[in-house]
Formats: C-alpha cells, structure tokens, sequence
C-alpha cells in the first residue's frame, strides 16, 4: 500500500486529522507579514542571520511556511509531508514564490521510513516543528529524526508537552472528534472555541477594541487562530514527552542541547540540538 492510500484509509477510519486540508485553508490568509514572523523564528531559533548554503530538511512540511522560510533565508531545502494534501499546500508555496526553483524539492514521505531518509543524504539543520508527535510512533521518529542531521549539525524540534492526566483528556477529545462524522465535528469545536476565545473577544469588546486579539493574533510563528485552533482540537495520532525525556534521549545519541523554550500548559515544548562530532 503507498502512503497516499495508507494515508486516506487512516482518515476514513478516525484514526488521522486531515491536517493538510486545514493548512489549505491557512494558505488563503497567508501575507508577507506572517512570512516575516516565520524568518524570525528561524533566525532567533537558530541564532542565525541566514541560512545561506546551508541545506534544510522539513519532517512534516505543512502548510510550506518554514520551508518557503528556510528558502528565503537562502537554504537549500528539501521538505516532504505524509499527507498529501499538505505536499500540495508546500507545492503551492513553491510556485506562488519560488516557481521552478531547483533549491526547493518537495515529496511525499514518512518519519517513520528509514529508507526514505537515509535516500535524501545528511542536512545542516533537520527542522520537524510539531510533527513528530502525529506519527502514532513518537520515539521512532524521535530516532528517525536524527540519522539524517550532520556532525556539527542542528536539529530543531517540537514535542508535545506531557501534562499527565491534562494530556490523556485532550487525547481522548481528539480521537472523538477525528470518529465524528464531518457535519457533527463542530460539536467539538465550536465549544473550545468558545472556551479558549471567549474570554478574550469579550475582554476586547469591553475595551473599546472589537476582535482585537482574533485580527493580531500570530504569535512567533505567523500562525492563524482559527487554523491553530483546529490543529489542536483534531490533531491525532497524539502523543507527549516531558522536556527531561526529550533531552536525555538525545544526549545518548551524541546531541547537544542548544536552546530550550518549555510551556507551562497544553502546546508544544521547543528544542534546539547540535549533533556533536566525535570524528
């Protein structure tokens, strides 16, 4: 079975967020100032000013965002994606701002396929922001991840971040809302919409300015609200590390940790590694 149909028949089954058919949707809001914010994540990730020569592999492209990033901050990059709607939303980024550019290759492929990865050579910098935990086999590809970072090389991740019980509830959320059937999923939704956003469009209104947080929001990643809400309500396969598990898992492996940003609540726990050259 290839990944395409493997891919569709998770879906089918409730076992699989269509994460490409929401970043499509992101791509319509897409604008030169999200673009920024995602350059600027990169660069103050990875202490860099660019990334020019430098050669950049994507796990779990997405949207395309970071690899047209990446690519604008002069790497060489090479993104691929399971889903392959999100390859088409890559692809399209590509074209919109990189047409026929042969410093950009974009395919589908899996974390979990050691072959695969061991074809595409070694990078400066693995980057897999938020991926790794979707693969159903968290500390496979937590390995898989690794094989192809160069000595002296980064790799820089983000995992879900372990709250116990807290993250048990959001799993279980998650794999109802993938079993719904589609015209029903809202009753999902619609509620932690609510509870999330609330709270804060309300405080908006009171002070005079309507919407505010909703029209501002980006964060350091030029994300979108409603985007990131459903990524996080119907994200699934699901699964979480304690920052301390994340660490010394890489240690064994010969990386160094370099940078280390941590949330105190559900989202994502970031890390940047060097793999040390013991040559």
């Amino acid at each position: 079975m290839n990944i395409t149909s493997e891919y569709r028949m998770e879906v089918v089954q409730g076992k699989r967020f269509e994460f490409g058919k929401n970043w499509s949707r992101f791509l319509k809001v897409l604008n030169d100032k999200r673009i920024a914010i995602a350059e600027q994540s990169l660069k103050e990730m990875l202490e860099v000013d660019d990334l020019h020569g430098k050669r950049f592999l994507d796990i779990g492209s997405g949207s395309g965002l970071f690899s047209l990033a990446a690519r604008r901050l002069g790497a060489y990059v090479h993104s691929f994606e399971y889903d392959p709607q999100a390859v088409a939303c890559t692809a399209e980024l590509r074209r919109r701002y990189f047409a026929d550019d042969g410093r950009w290759t974009i395919e589908e492929g899996s974390a979990l396929d050691t072959t695969y990865l061991a074809s595409l050579g070694t990078f400066d910098i693995v980057y897999s922001w938020g991926v790794l935990h979707h693969t159903d086999a968290l500390w496979q590809a937590l390995e898989n991840a690794s094989l192809p970072v160069t000595p002296g090389g980064r790799l820089f991740i983000s995992i879900g971040n372990d709250q116990g019980r807290a993250s048990q509830y959001w799993k279980a959320i998650k794999r109802m809302y993938n079993r719904l059937p589609h015209g029903l999923k809202f009753l999902i939704s619609w509620p932690i919409f609510l509870r999330s956003w609330g709270p804060r469009l309300c405080k908006d209104f009171l002070r005079g300015k309507p919407f505010y947080s909703w029209r501002n929001y980006g964060g350091k990643r030029g994300m979108s609200p409603w985007t990131d809400l459903l990524d996080w309500v119907g994200g699934y396969p699901f699964e979480v590390a304690k920052p301390g598990e994340i660490f010394e898992f890489y240690r064994k492996r010969g990386f160094k940790l370099l940078k280390l940003n941590t949330t105190c609540g559900s989202g994502c726990n970031e890390f940047v590694f060097m793999k040390e050259n013991f040559a």
